[in-house]
Order: C-alpha cells, then structure tokens, then sequence
C-alpha cells in the first residue's frame, strides 16, 4: 500500500505543481509523477540537511510542491537548449 500511496501524493504534487507553474510543460503522466516523487524526496533531504525533519520523517505537502515546481523550472531551462 505504501508504493501506491507514494504515487498518489508524487501524481497530486506533480499536478499542483505544473498548475502554480507558469508555462507549458510538454510532461506526460509518468512524468508528473516522477517530478512529485522527486520534488517530496529532495524536500524531504534538504529539510533533514537543515535540521527541520528527522530521519525517516516525510517532508512536508508545501516544502514538497515548492520543491517540484523548482524542479521543473529547472527541467524548462535544460529543455530549452
């Protein structure tokens, strides 16, 4: 159950994410599920890094969607060149 919840939060974070991001994306389904798994699991070391969350404590739904939309705005500058 906890593989399908991953991906359930990874697809919601991915959506929001590409909706508070400006622009058009080209990205697919599988894809803004891997940007929200991406962007929860770096939130999730960078809050550890700085002492905001414990070892194997999740990262938080807003550090998670702030994260994926920096993922993808650096996903639209590889894109472009």
């Amino acid at each position: 159950m906890g593989i399908i919840w991953t991906i359930v939060l990874g697809f919601v974070i991915g959506v929001i994410a590409k909706f508070l991001h400006p622009g058009r994306d080209g990205m697919g389904f599988i894809t803004t599920i891997l940007l929200g798994i991406a962007g929860s699991f770096l939130a999730g070391v960078i809050g550890q890094f700085f002492g905001w969350y414990r070892a194997g404590e999740g990262a938080g739904f807003i550090a998670s969607v702030i994260v994926a939309i920096l993922l993808l705005a650096i996903f639209g500058r590889l894109r472009q060149r």
